[in-house]
């Protein structure tokens, strides 16, 4: 007894049969899938029309951006580059970045109030 009998090689081919069919059916047409489009609603309808290329509003905001990405990348980054490297490195006035402080004696002037530094008190201690 070898094999199958013919009641179950007709089973089998069935079921392949079957399978083959079923996912020839899983294959997509060009068509597919079909859903009926519904009516926009009002929000939609507003977007559709807000968002219509080469509109008005779009032009309008799009020159407002590029004038404002132009003054930042060209103007401003730049002015605030200089501003700080001369206020912090170049000048050579008070208030700036100081690398060394001058040591101040008795009798000197500070030179941003005009302040005369006392002298020392003297001490009359037995030490």
């Amino acid at each position: 007894m070898s094999g199958y009998t013919p009641d179950e090689k007709l089973r089998m081919e069935q079921i392949i049969k079957l399978r083959r069919q079923w996912l020839k059916d899983q294959e997509l047409s060009p068509r597919e899938p079909v859903v009926q489009a519904k009516p926009p609603g009002a929000v939609a309808k507003f977007w559709a029309g807000f968002l219509e290329p080469k509109s008005l509003w779009r032009l309008y905001t799009y020159k407002a951006y590029k004038g404002s990405v132009f003054t930042l990348t060209r103007l401003l980054i730049p002015a605030w580059l200089v501003h700080y490297f001369v206020k912090y490195h170049v000048a050579t006035r008070p208030y700036g970045i100081v690398e060394l402080k001058p040591r101040l004696f008795p009798g000197d002037v500070i030179q941003e109030t005009g302040q005369v530094v006392a002298d020392f008190p003297e001490t009359h201690s037995h030490h």
